[in-house]
């Protein structure tokens, strides 16, 4: 079995499955019975449970135990990884130059990371860029610190080439899809659902005249809403059971 099953933890499977679930919350018995397959014990689960409410990752509630408003953020940006709000393409990339001088180390980190979120990538120091096809959300910290515009290219698939290694992003999703369908049991689905989540979460979501031939992005989102409604469905079922 491979490695990367060693490192499952109780904390992380739970959150995982609380992510994929509609709506993101839980009670124990249907988490002890939704973690059974993935080799969570009952006891190692409740320790986790204690300890991630104390941490602040999940709240009890009369439901049980949901999600965070931290992590519930986290949620809708994998939300919109499966349903990227896309709007049609004509032509223009907007981008975003870092204006402000002098900015701390932390705050620096924290700015790429929120541009990175926004799936620009960065064409040079200070300036971050992507085809105009997605909402723009920047915090309003950000927007006083930066200057938009909107600009044409002359050669947009080069340009996209050289700020996404596209080829490198098709054929680990190909693998990862490979992975899923060659899943015999429920632990290696519910690994390769999560590192599909993970890959998503990386897609720049580009036009599809600026994609290669052979794109798997909607190929991975429909493998990864498959295990996720068969995880809703299978809470379902706990459901039923306990009645």
């Amino acid at each position: 079995m491979p490695s990367s099953f060693d490192r499952l933890t109780a904390r992380s499977v739970i959150l995982s499955l609380l992510l994929g679930l509609h709506p993101a919350c839980a009670t124990s018995a249907e988490l002890i019975f939704l973690t059974s397959d993935y080799g969570i014990t009952e006891a190692a689960l409740r320790v986790a449970l204690t300890r991630m409410v104390a941490s602040g990752d999940l709240v009890r509630s009369p439901d049980g135990y949901r999600l965070s408003d931290r992590l519930l953020a986290r949620r809708r940006k994998q939300d919109d990884a499966l349903r990227p709000p896309t709007r049609v393409w004509r032509g223009a990339w907007v981008t975003v130059v870092i204006t402000s001088i002098g900015i701390d180390p932390r705050t620096r980190a924290d700015m790429r990371t929120e541009l990175y979120d926004n799936r620009l990538a960065e064409l040079r120091e200070g300036v971050w860029i992507r085809p105009d096809n997605l909402k723009l959300e920047l915090p309003t910290e950000l927007e006083e610190r930066v200057r938009i515009l909107y600009t044409y290219d002359n050669a947009p698939s080069e340009l996209a080439g050289m700020l996404w290694d596209l080829p490198g992003w098709a054929q680990t999703g190909r693998g990862l899809l490979d992975e899923m369908e060659n899943a015999a049991e429920a632990l290696e689905q519910f690994v390769a659902a999560a590192a599909i989540m993970r890959h998503l979460m990386t897609d720049p979501v580009l036009p599809d005249n600026l994609l290669p031939a052979r794109w798997p992005g909607d190929e991975l989102r429909t493998a990864y809403a498959e295990f996720a409604a068969g995880v809703n469905d299978r809470r379902y079922q706990s459901d039923v059971m306990a009645t």
